[in-house]
């Protein structure tokens, strides 16, 4: 049996999910400015370049400065839990971008608060504590494990041995294509 399908599943929906991370973690950062009177200058949202939202002026840098994060890893779980709702046979799909989006967000919040970069560093400029930091990294990452738990067969892992449901591999390559052409062609990346 060919791995194919199986590695293209891979290797289509991982970068998918960064990005998905990416812009659903800029969303909040921008509907927190809109939200507190901010104004959005520029949306740095690249295949080829990390994320950023700059605010100009921003009344209340530590609400946009949580937004981020917070919404980053709410509207996953949203979209998720709508799919799973409307009992969509490829659901495992948004539960492993959400699982995802958990992890990178508390990861990168809570690691990040050791070396002050990225968002932790402007939630340290603003005064936040960093044990609320440690706290929102410890309590997402685990849960994003939690959720991914027994995902692997969906993605041809252990007793699936390779075998895929090649309608998820042609909705991520389908994602993917779209949206790595999309970002590239209208996102500026500086």
């Amino acid at each position: 049996m060919s791995r194919f399908p199986q590695v293209l599943l891979i290797l289509t929906f991982i970068p998918m999910c960064w990005l998905g991370m990416m812009a659903a973690h800029e969303c909040g950062h921008v509907m927190a400015a809109i939200c507190s009177g901010g104004t959005v200058t520029k949306i740095v949202l690249h295949p080829f370049a990390i994320s950023r939202t700059d605010i100009d002026p921003n009344p209340h840098p530590l609400l946009v400065v949580w937004g981020g994060p917070l919404l980053g890893v709410l509207l996953p779980l949203g979209i998720w839990g709508l799919f799973r709702l409307a009992q969509w046979p490829l659901d495992f799909l948004p539960r492993f971008w959400a699982g995802f989006c958990l992890i990178a967000n508390g990861a990168y919040i809570g690691i990040g608060s050791f070396d002050a970069i990225g968002d932790a560093r402007e939630m340290l400029l603003h005064k936040t504590p960093l044990w609320s930091m440690w706290l929102f990294g410890v309590l997402t990452v685990p849960c994003g494990f939690a959720v991914w738990h027994r995902l692997g067969t969906s993605f041809g892992l252990g007793s699936a041995a390779g075998h895929v449901d090649r309608r998820a591999v042609i909705s991520s390559v389908l994602l993917f294509v779209t949206m790595t052409t999309l970002l590239g062609l209208l996102c500026p990346t500086s």
